[in-house]
């Protein structure tokens, strides 16, 4: 009796969890909906939309609009012959008070009736607040109506439902407030209930025009307005007022508003059907198949379900078409689709499907897996070898089933082992602890290669049976080893990384330690790499890589460890005892190893080195002091001693950690205005006149008072600052000179130029854009270049330098004389001029040789029309020689140090102005 039961039972039950869940809510409203799209009609002309629409708010300007446009907007309506007006636009708060009053004269000259919004909203706890605090001003509601215009979203995030109105406290006393769509459609229903509204309105048929043209009195926008009730609202999708409606479209507010009050003009207030309507409707399904179920064969019951539940779709169409009534047919259709599964579940065999199942399983999957599987019985020998053990071993399954499983090892070895010892093995119980076993393998073809094996134990119908899960781990074993050779090695030139170097200089320590020996770190940087990748390429600087690597590796071979650290810079790591010598003479021995060219590819390449030494334990107690130590070693050579080699010391450490404080406070200078310049007067021998003056920086530290330019300036033009600090030198040497100038004062400023200005930016414009913006004469600006600068790019300098003379300022050689190619300079760059260098002028009186190279330098300089001035007179006789030997012009302190820019006009240009001016008088 219950086995008969048992379909309409289960369906029964399926309704009652649907029903609770709530879940049968989706189904109501996507039948709904798809009744929406098949029961489709027009408007009926009698609403129209006046739409703010992205063209109106274009033309007239960003929203929110002044209350006068709404004004105007009123006044061309009521011009148009509407009959009523609503407004979906808040006027519920002051606006500015000219746009009020505006609008209030348009209401008491309107005709047609009004009616503005009224709404409720959300407080700070979540909460409805009362309706009357968001209805429109009380100057605005004595000469309109007011409704109410919140819609009520489902629990889909949709609106399907529409309010005739509610009920609010009007001055302690219970007031009906209408909707808006209510209001509209004429309605004088006074219910606070809803009703469906009816989407299948067309509304492309709904009379629409724009704001705008309503506003500018378009006479063709006016005259689809005649007899119509208007509403204006925001359609501009910036505005944001947009809701989701059935079929998954996105309705503006107002086409919402509109729609509901087509619902109400043309009787499609949809109305749902009760829930005993939907009940009985269930009752009768059970009843029908309660009395067909045995007399029906699966096939027609199945199509007795789908009449009925065509013809059930059908009615509840009939209904929303004829009499705007929606039927909930989602849970008949619920207990239609349960019974039809029911129909098609009494018709399968369970049993035999689970037999089916149960034989064909174990062999879907062992054939169908990639890994190998094989099964043993108790004795180990094999019964079951599917293809992925095919491919793995080579051998098919009727050349090894009933082999023993011992014939897979590379060994041959009893498998006794591997497998699981327990006699009662549960389903599937492992290894203890999970754990997988390797062992070698042998394949068909003899070869030996890695197995990783998963055993498992059952007890089957024939006794206790095995199951092994086999992988070829060789390629995880190669792939492995060189994830693990990437780790520890440099991919270019095969040697160790720095990673792998730490580790081993720490093993290296711990031995040294222990046999009270000694341990080496010699940090080798190629000297120049950079300019190598820049001109031939960077294929040809890793071949240059290469081939020193491998010189390194092959001439240190088993008495230490060669490394890769970075960029052009390996290092050495070799204990003391290893070396066959003192430390300084392997540094010496590795310097000349690369005195021979480089086999780089195609050609030769000539390299030199230079080293940095660490040596344990004075030079650092674990492998990273003793890694960071030869790293200084090596900075103090690059700077020091380029192509030689530096042995590390505490002092090192300690000037360089100087150098990072001295740049830190360098950096604080430059944002707080530290620097200012002195001039040292530049002056003509002869007469002693001052033509000139050398814009020399000083450093007024806040504790340390003038810090001399010896101290801070090497710094300065070896770091970030160099740019910075040029530029301002410049600027500043410019304004002063140029004061100088407006005072009358023709004083030529001499500018030390610094390599960072060619390598940073356009040295030629910044002069050029620098000179018209202080208005200084270009003639009375002298650039002075040093031998660094012309070795850095000979072309883009030459460039440089003829822009700049193009531009009228003066170029000149400092420090003549010092260089390694100071006379082809002469020959190569437009000069004007040069600086003989102090270390010559300062023993010009008393060194044969020092007044031979001045006198044929200033005779030098005058065929090749330069003009000379030497540095360093310190007093009248050098210069008195100076002149005999045709220097005109010269600078020391003879004539004065260098000075603040006060100092030197008080000194040298006033009294020139005072004597200049007694001549006049």
């Amino acid at each position: 009796m219950f086995r008969r039961f048992m379909p309409h039972i289960l369906v029964v039950v399926a309704l009652l969890t649907v029903g609770l869940s709530g879940g049968h809510e989706l189904l109501s409203n996507a039948l709904v909906d798809l009744r929406l799209r098949l029961d489709t009609r027009p408007a009926s002309g009698e609403i129209a939309v006046v739409a703010i629409d992205p063209r109106s708010i274009e033309a007239i300007g960003v929203w929110p609009w002044p209350r006068s446009q709404h004004a105007r907007l009123l006044e061309q309506l009521q011009r148009a012959g509407v009959r009523d007006v609503a407004f979906d636009v808040d006027f519920s708060t002051p606006s500015e008070a000219a746009g009020d009053e505006a609008f209030l004269t348009a209401l008491q000259n309107a005709k047609s009736s009004v009616v503005l919004p009224a709404f409720r909203q959300l407080d700070a706890a979540g909460k409805d607040t009362a309706i009357h605090l968001n209805r429109p001003l009380p100057q605005f509601e004595q000469l309109a109506w007011s409704a109410f215009v919140n819609v009520e979203v489902a629990r889909d995030g949709r609106v399907r439902s529409y309010a005739f109105g509610e009920y609010c406290d009007t001055g302690g006393a219970k007031t009906f407030l209408q909707s808006m769509g209510a209001f509209l459609a004429g309605s004088d229903a006074v219910k606070n209930s809803s009703f469906l509204v009816d989407y299948g309105i067309d509304l492309s048929s709904l009379p629409r025009v724009s704001y705008v043209d309503v506003v500018r009195g378009d006479a063709a926008a006016l005259a689809r307005l005649k007899d119509k009730r208007v509403i204006v609202g925001a359609t501009a999708i910036e505005l944001g007022d947009y809701y989701s409606v059935p079929n998954g479209r996105v309705l503006p507010g107002v086409m919402l508003q509109a729609l509901a009050a087509e619902s109400i003009v043309q009787h499609r207030t949809l109305l749902s059907t009760s829930t005993a309507a939907t009940m009985a409707g269930v009752l009768l399904i059970v009843i029908i198949m309660l009395a067909s179920w045995r007399h029906l064969s699966a096939a027609r019951r199945a199509l007795l379900i789908a009449m009925i539940s065509v013809l059930i779709e059908a009615v509840a169409l009939l209904l929303h078409d004829r009499y705007a009534v929606v039927l909930d047919t989602s849970l008949l259709q619920i207990a239609l689709v349960a019974y039809l599964a029911a129909t098609a579940l009494d018709e399968i065999d369970f049993r035999g499907l689970l037999r089916h199942v149960a034989e064909s399983r174990f062999e879907r999957i062992a054939m169908s897996i990639g890994d190998g599987l094989v099964c043993t019985d108790r004795n180990r020998r094999i019964t079951v070898w599917n293809p992925g053990a095919v491919a793995i071993f080579g051998y098919g399954a009727d050349e090894i089933i009933g082999q023993p499983f011992a014939r897979l090892r590379a060994d041959g070895s009893d498998t006794h082992d591997l497998f699981p010892q327990q006699e009662a093995a549960l389903p599937a119980t492992l290894m203890p602890d999970g754990s997988t076993i390797e062992f070698d393998g042998r394949r068909k073809d003899g070869e030996v290669f890695p197995v990783e094996a998963s055993f498992s134990a059952w007890q089957g119908a024939d006794g206790l049976q095995y199951g092994v899960i086999l992988r070829d781990i060789s390629a995880r074993k190669r792939e492995a080893e060189r994830i693990r050779y990437l780790a520890e090695h440099d991919t270019l030139t095969a040697l160790i990384n720095r990673n792998t170097l730490q580790s081993e200089l720490a093993a290296m320590i711990a031995t040294a330690d222990a046999a009270a020996d000694r341990v080496a770190l010699l940090v080798i940087g190629l000297d120049a790499f950079q300019r190598i990748n820049d001109t031939l390429g960077h294929a040809f600087g890793d071949s240059v890589l290469r081939a020193a690597a491998e010189r390194l590796h092959t001439e240190i071979g088993g008495m230490g460890r060669v490394a890769r650290l970075s960029g052009d810079e390996f290092a050495l790591a070799i204990p003391c005892s290893a070396i066959g010598g003192t430390v300084a003479e392997l540094a010496d021995h590795l310097s000349h190893l690369f005195e021979a060219p480089l086999d780089a590819g195609t050609r030769h390449q000539r390299v030199k080195v230079t080293l940095g030494i660490a040596v344990h334990p004075e030079g650092g107690h674990s492998a990273d002091e003793l890694l960071s130590n030869a790293h200084l070693a090596l900075c103090r050579a690059k700077m020091d001693r380029q192509g030689s080699h530096v042995l590390f010391e505490s002092a090192i450490r300690h000037e360089l950690e100087q150098r990072l404080t001295l740049e830190a406070e360098l950096a604080l200078a430059v944002e707080r205005n530290e620097f200012e310049l002195f001039y040292q007067p530049q002056v003509e021998l002869l007469g002693g006149r001052v033509i000139g003056a050398e814009a020399l920086i000083r450093w007024r530290h806040p504790t340390r008072g003038l810090v001399p330019p010896g101290d801070f300036i090497p710094v300065v033009n070896t770091s970030h600052l160099s740019e910075a600090v040029a530029t301002w030198v410049m600027a500043t040497a410019c304004r002063q000179a140029r004061d100088w100038q407006l005072a009358g004062h023709d004083i030529r400023v001499g500018v030390n130029l610094s390599p960072s200005q060619f390598q940073s930016g356009d040295l030629a414009a910044f002069v050029s854009k620098l000179l018209t913006s202080t208005g200084l004469s270009p003639r009375l600006l002298e650039l002075e270049v040093t031998e660094d600068i012309l070795l850095h790019d000979e072309p883009g300098v030459l460039q440089t330098f003829n822009r700049l003379q193009a531009l009228g300022v003066s170029l000149v050689f400092d420090d003549f004389g010092t260089g390694y190619a100071s006379l082809s300079y002469l020959k190569k760059f437009p000069l004007d001029g040069l600086k003989i260098d102090r270390s010559f002028v300062r023993d010009v009186l008393t060194q044969a040789d020092d007044a031979a190279i001045v006198g044929s330098t200033v005779s030098l300089s005058k065929q090749l029309g330069l003009s000379v001035i030497a540095e360093g007179i310190e007093n009248a006789a050098t210069a008195e020689f100076l002149l005999r030997l045709g220097c005109e012009q010269g600078q020391g302190y003879h004539f004065g140090k260098p000075m603040p820019a006060a100092d030197f006009t008080q000194r040298f240009l006033q009294v020139h102005e005072d004597t200049r001016q007694a001549g006049a008088a």
